[in-house]
């Protein structure tokens, strides 16, 4: 079975090296153990390279860019069809690894951005999103749902991104299920604050529930998407990017808005990285060594 490479670059050239190195093991680790427990047929795994030329061809980059234009962000797909993804990343902000997994489970779930999966229609109840009547066919994005910040989950220090499973399209909820690998979705179907999901209606139009502002409540939208895109998701990051884009926005909180439990690692990480670094700095300067 042939493995996905799929390879972090820096294109701020501000990341510390020392953390690209770890966010890679981080995220090979959660699509080589977590995923797989729900996503079957999966086979991939996540290095880094220090630049653009250094990337395996056939190998899938996710390129860490200090910005982009609305809704340029996300996975995409090259002129030979072969995904690709931009995340903004800061060197004062580790938070952007949460992104760099969504995107990454998102391109291996969905490589093309065109997988879809009927079930159970559902509509805004007041400050929540329950099932309604008839069928809805929905956009299988693995982390949409579920993709604000303060679900993330850490392997190592670093931050990732909670995922639906399967079962999230079950017709009902069953004792013992999973619906998100971290659990944060208890039921079929279900949308957390500071997340969004897209369908199909029955008259085949397009349409969207997205949660900007979990303090004001799930709103619908209707996104322009072209009949025969190429890629449908990226057609709704497109259609949908300065809403998607303030979604991320207003999640970005102190320390990205991460669970407490997971903000207290990567502090503890963060502070390891800068006291080797400080230890290694000193013998350079004691043994005359140039960087």
């Amino acid at each position: 079975m042939t493995i996905t490479q799929v390879v972090l670059v820096d294109q701020t050239h501000s990341i510390d090296p020392t953390l690209l190195h770890s966010a890679a093991l981080a995220l090979s680790s959660q699509v080589t153990q977590d995923l797989p427990q729900h996503w079957s047929g999966i086979t991939a795994n996540v290095t880094a390279a220090p630049a653009l030329s250094a990337v395996p061809q056939g190998a899938w980059p996710v390129f860490l860019v200090k910005s982009l234009p609305p809704g340029e962000g996300g996975f995409h797909m090259d002129k030979h069809n072969q995904p690709y993804a931009k995340v903004i990343a800061s060197a004062h902000d580790d938070s952007w690894t949460v992104d760099a997994s969504h995107e990454i489970l998102e391109m291996l779930v969905d490589p093309f951005g065109n997988r879809m999966q009927t079930s159970q229609a559902i509509q805004i109840s007041g400050n929540d999103v329950v099932d309604g009547t008839g069928t809805f066919s929905y956009l299988v994005e693995a982390c949409d749902p579920c993709e604000a910040n303060n679900f993330a989950y850490d392997i190592g220090g670093i931050a990732v991104s909670d995922f639906i499973t399967p079962h999230f399209y079950d017709p009902s909820v069953t004792p013992g299920t999973r619906y998100s690998f971290k659990g944060n979705i208890t039921r079929p179907r279900q949308l957390l604050a500071g997340g969004y999901i897209s369908y199909v209606q029955p008259n085949g139009s397009w349409n969207q529930i997205l949660w900007v502002d979990p303090n004001q409540g799930p709103t619908y939208n209707n996104p322009n998407v072209a009949a025969q895109a190429r890629s449908l998701r990226e057609e709704i990051h497109r259609a949908m990017g300065a809403k998607l884009d303030d979604a991320k926005h207003l999640q970005r909180r102190k320390e990205g808005g991460l669970p407490h439990a997971v903000s207290a690692r990567i502090a503890q990480h963060r502070a390891h990285r800068e006291a080797k670094g400080d230890y290694e700095r000193n013998l350079r300067e004691r043994y005359s060594i140039d960087d």
